[in-house]
């Protein structure tokens, strides 16, 4: 048995059974995948996988076992590694932050800023996806810290805290008829067609959510993953914007209007999260409290090492 027969198993079960993208992922051949696979059944005497013919359908009972083990072996290997590097390179490495446009493009840059002034030797890659997608990358281990607002807290793997509060704020170009109204309401909101976010995307099920509970049937006639194509469309007079309300700055976005939206939708919470027996490096710690300073070391070890929800740390946030 050896860690590239683990890593193959893994990532299997990852591209859903199918040889020829776990072999593409792992830069190898099919053949060699299924070699290494038909020598570990050998080695263990069991069948790990379901088979029909040469396809793989699912895993054997004795196979779905292996699979938790496989994935607490190759997380421990990593830590391993990350341990030798927190001591014979303190300061050097590479932090993965996973994230969406939004907190990439409005909140983080001051953080990133004041990081890697800290740390000018750490490379740090910031990558941008859905909040599944986040999760995703968290769990399999390809980032160290994830940042969005939906999805982070549904996974049991993942410990995540809450960063910070927001609401949704309603925008419209210069001399919208909504400038006028003494007091915004849901159903003046529904008069015009709106443009928000996609589905899945910075808290778009709320504003779903506030108008199904108003009895309302919005015309959402576009959605895009970003604040700044919102804009551009609102400011060309294709309907009203909902966006979060941090991608707004007045200076910047000249001809738009912002209008105060937090009676009409729910507060939405941004969370942090990392994987559940991941080995953090200092310079991880760092860059969590960077974003939350009552973030500390102890305070997230704690969490992680409980294996509860967060929540309670959610009267300091």
């Amino acid at each position: 048995m050896n860690f590239q027969q683990l890593r193959i198993i893994r990532e299997t079960v990852r591209r859903n059974f199918n040889l020829t993208e776990a072999a593409n992922a792992l830069f190898t051949s099919q053949s060699g995948v299924s070699k290494h696979i038909k020598d570990l059944e050998d080695e263990l005497g069991v069948e790990l996988f379901v088979r029909k013919g040469k396809r793989l359908l699912g895993l054997t009972e004795p196979g779905k076992e292996l699979v938790n083990m496989v994935d607490r072996l190759l997380l421990e290997a990593g830590n391993i590694k990350r341990l030798a590097e927190q001591y014979s390179q303190r300061d050097e490495g590479q932090l993965t932050v996973a994230t969406t446009h939004t907190q990439a493009r409005y909140v983080l840059p001051q953080v990133v800023t004041a990081f890697k002034r800290r740390f000018p030797r750490v490379h740090l890659k910031l990558h941008q996806g859905s909040p599944d997608e986040i999760a995703r990358m968290l769990i399999d281990g390809q980032a160290d810290i994830g940042i969005a607002t939906e999805s982070l807290a549904e996974h049991p793997p993942l410990g995540s805290f809450p960063y910070y509060h927001w609401h949704h704020g309603v925008l419209v170009p210069d001399g919208h008829p909504l400038l006028d109204v003494p007091e915004l309401t849901l159903e003046a909101l529904a008069d015009y067609p709106i443009i928000t976010y996609h589905e899945g995307f910075t808290g778009r099920a709320r504003i779903d959510q506030a108008f199904t509970d108003a009895g309302l049937l919005p015309d959402v006639v576009m959605s895009a993953l970003d604040a700044d194509v919102i804009k551009s469309y609102v400011e060309l007079g294709l309907g009203v914007g909902i966006i979060a309300s941090m991608a707004f700055n007045a200076r910047r976005d000249q001809g738009l209007h912002l209008l105060d939206s937090h009676a009409l939708f729910p507060q939405n919470t941004t969370r942090i999260a990392v994987r559940r027996g991941h080995y953090l490096r200092d310079f991880a710690y760092r860059f969590i409290q960077l974003c939350a300073p009552e973030l500390d070391e102890y305070r997230i070890s704690q969490v992680l090492a409980e294996g509860e929800g967060a929540e309670r740390l959610s009267a300091v946030a």
